[in-house]
């Protein structure tokens, strides 16, 4: 029986596990093995591991891990039943583990837009946060997908990085006169014609132009797009409520809405980065512990 499963072994989940070994606690850490910075070069904005890959980051990590009683294990939780002090998890080989509580780690999955080159081009020239990736990219020609009228002014703040940009709403909506008005007063233009297809340059590492309807062409050489989200597919089956955004309604102490179960990571907030995960991740570890702690053994 181990005092924790941790699902997820990402920022997050590593996070917790570390805090909870060194709490002397039991724990098993279940990697499933897909990474949403998966096509990364580097991690960045994390203090003393700005510019590290991710396989180096994730290495670190889990030789850090090593003094302590924490197993890692690179394969999916595939089911899991059961309540405090008596979940039971089955892995994809098969394998099953006890625990008494349960740590949800487990990032959320986006949904790439059905816009030809945009996958191939996802993590080398397009990106989600700029406080990740903005610096290396400072400057050049930049273009976003707002989903949303309100997702408009993200123009102003990506000006922090480069003042050459272009907002490809591709008529999804109507854009209102005042937000028009203010963005192009700031220099951000508005491209409403529907992309056709992301030109790769000759070797396909990174962005040429944008193609639009007409074949119309505007040369950009990073997007910056926020994909649609969804949870995985073991949080699905596990009956949690969410809120109004679809990531894991928490209480105060990280615990859902299911007792046993805490959550910590890209699945519980709309700000995700390496940075954020740890640190949420240590959160829900403290509080987890603290439980444990109180009830006994």
């Amino acid at each position: 029986m181990y005092d924790v499963l941790v699902l997820g072994g990402g920022p997050a989940g590593l996070a917790a596990a570390l805090t909870l070994g060194r709490a002397r606690k039991r724990v098993l850490l279940c990697d499933g093995g897909v990474r949403r910075n998966a096509a990364a070069t580097h991690l960045h904005n994390f203090v003393t591991r700005d510019g590290t890959p991710p396989l180096e980051f994730r290495r670190i990590a889990r030789e850090q891990l090593a003094p302590y009683d924490v197993t890692v294990r690179d394969v999916a939780v595939e089911t899991l039943e059961g309540a405090p002090d008596a979940f039971q998890a089955r892995m994809g080989d098969g394998t099953e583990a006890k625990a008494r509580r349960i740590l949800l780690a487990t990032g959320m999955i986006d949904e790439m837009p059905p816009i030809p080159g945009f996958r191939e081009l996802w993590g080398h020239a397009i990106f989600q946060c700029p406080y990740c990736h903005g610096w290396e990219v400072r400057d050049q020609a930049f273009g976003f997908l707002p989903r949303a009228p309100e997702m408009l002014e993200h123009g102003l703040f990506l000006q922090n990085w480069s003042p050459d940009l272009v907002a490809f709403t591709q008529g999804a909506f109507e854009v209102p006169a005042a937000t028009r008005a203010r963005l192009e007063s700031a220099g951000v233009r508005i491209e409403e014609r529907r992309i056709e297809r992301l030109v790769p340059n000759a070797d396909g590492s990174a962005l040429e132009a944008v193609e639009l309807e007409g074949a119309a062409r505007i040369a950009r050489q990073v997007l910056f797009a926020v994909p649609v989200q969804r949870q995985t597919a073991i949080v699905s089956s596990l009956g949690l409520e969410y809120d109004a955004m679809g990531f894991l309604k928490l209480d105060d102490q990280r615990r859902t809405s299911r007792p046993g179960i805490w959550g910590a990571g890209d699945a519980t907030v709309p700000m995700q980065s390496a940075t954020t995960g740890a640190a949420g991740g240590m959160m829900a570890a403290h509080f987890l512990n603290h439980e444990l702690a109180l009830v006994g053994k």
